[in-house]
């Protein structure tokens, strides 16, 4: 038995649709496919192997991480947890990118550049237009939430700035009253706390990747210091 008082279980959600295709996703609504959900039965499977139960779980307002924690939970054979969502964990907004794949992204712009784009930590790529039937304020997803919340491209670090609220705010207090969490989320949004946890640098944090499906367990001090972190593969 492994569970510990301060842990905390983040999951990148599973294998999706436009993985498929090799398309950048972003903010776009797009299912898991059985490969995922197999996943994430996987993953709860194993995190049950070794010990682990959860009081609550979050995810971001984009089904793939909702259909992760589901399937894990049943592949856990876990009694129903509290499910709650919010736009600040939701992946990080590619902007123009968004719905494209590798190769259309290198013709338009060249490999350098894009590569700086979802490798680098400051530099976002080019926005979308207001009028872009891409753009967040046309989705009832964020019919409830202020325009000004809703990006239209967003680098690594902004990503982060609106991530990191909810863990001070919402998450972190949490663990800290004792409060066993799964986190489903996106590679991007996930290196962004990552980052700030292990206080690595934008250059390292180029070469750190998240694997989809695969927990990824922080054990904590009683301040929240980081002791350790293991992925259970």
């Amino acid at each position: 038995m492994v569970q510990a008082e301060w842990v905390v279980v983040f999951i990148r959600h599973g294998h999706s649709e436009w993985n498929l295709t090799h398309r950048f996703t972003g903010w776009t609504d797009i299912e898991l496919t059985e490969v995922g959900i197999g996943e994430a039965a996987a993953a709860g499977r194993r995190l049950a192997e070794e010990g682990f139960a959860f009081d609550e779980a979050h995810v971001s307002v984009l089904r793939r991480t909702r259909q992760t924690v589901e399937a894990l939970l049943a592949g856990a054979a876990h009694p129903e947890v509290p499910i709650h969502a919010t736009w600040r964990l939701n992946e990080r907004h590619y902007g123009a990118l968004q719905g494209l794949n590798k190769h259309e992204i290198f013709a338009a712009w060249g490999e350098t550049q894009s590569r700086r784009w979802w490798r680098g930590y400051h530099e976002p790529p080019p926005a979308l237009a207001h009028d872009d039937p891409r753009h967040p304020r046309f989705s009832p997803l964020y019919r409830d939430l202020h325009p000004a919340h809703l990006p239209a491209t967003e680098s690594l670090r902004d990503c982060q700035r609106r991530t990191l609220p909810y863990w001070r705010e919402v998450l972190a207090p949490r663990v800290a009253a004792g409060r066993r969490l799964l986190v489903a989320s996106h590679g991007n949004t996930l290196r962004g706390l990552i980052m700030h946890l292990e206080a690595i640098s934008p250059e390292a944090m180029e070469h750190v990747e998240v694997p989809s499906g695969v927990p990824l367990v922080f054990r904590f001090a009683r301040d929240m210091t980081v002791l350790g972190r293991e992925w259970l593969e």
